[in-house]
């Protein structure tokens, strides 16, 4: 069996999962959440946790197996305590600032780069050069934190550049010069 797949999951206080064909319902006291799962994978709700277990060992079933049990627990990892990436902005006269809902980026264009938040995300800048993502929803915050960065990468050669805040910073040395 899968390792991770046949972990249970302990649903945290407050979180309800109900079980529907082709999809799981996780509710929580931060929102609710629709995961779509396989109609071949069964999934078992009982006092306080959740399994899932799949009809064979066939190879198509063992890889649903984990992914199905991963996606439900981060939908109620989600609902109970919510996802954060944190982005760190680098470089000299780089910043951001919350415009309404949206955040401002100045990053070295010749204007400010506006990006609007999709539904179910929040955006927080505690200081200009750092901007928190944050929602319910794994990917989606994911998925954000990577459009945000994707609006300056980071420069390999001058340390400059939208980072997440847990990524190495790798420079590389560039010309070593003429030699006389």
């Amino acid at each position: 069996m899968s390792r991770i797949g046949r972990q249970p999951i302990p649903l945290p206080k407050g979180v309800t999962v109900e079980v529907a064909p082709g999809q799981v319902k996780v509710k929580g006291p931060k929102g609710e959440l629709f995961v779509p799962v396989s109609p071949e994978m069964r999934i078992v709700v009982e006092e306080g946790l959740v399994r899932v277990e799949r009809p064979s060992d066939d190879r198509r079933h063992k890889s649903l197996h984990g992914l199905t049990r991963t996606l439900i627990a981060n939908a109620v990892k989600g609902v109970s305590e919510g996802y954060v990436r944190e982005l760190l902005i680098k470089g000299i006269g780089y910043r951001a600032k919350l415009s309404g809902r949206a955040v401002e980026l100045t990053v070295g264009y010749s204007h400010p780069v506006v990006v609007e938040p999709p539904a179910g995300i929040t955006f927080e800048v505690p200081e200009p050069t750092k901007i928190r993502v944050l929602g319910i929803d794994k990917q989606l915050v994911g998925q954000v934190a990577a459009n945000l960065r994707a609006v300056r990468k980071p420069s390999a050669y001058h340390e400059k550049g939208i980072y997440y805040a847990d990524e190495p910073i790798r420079l590389k040395p560039g010309k070593a010069g003429a030699k006389k």
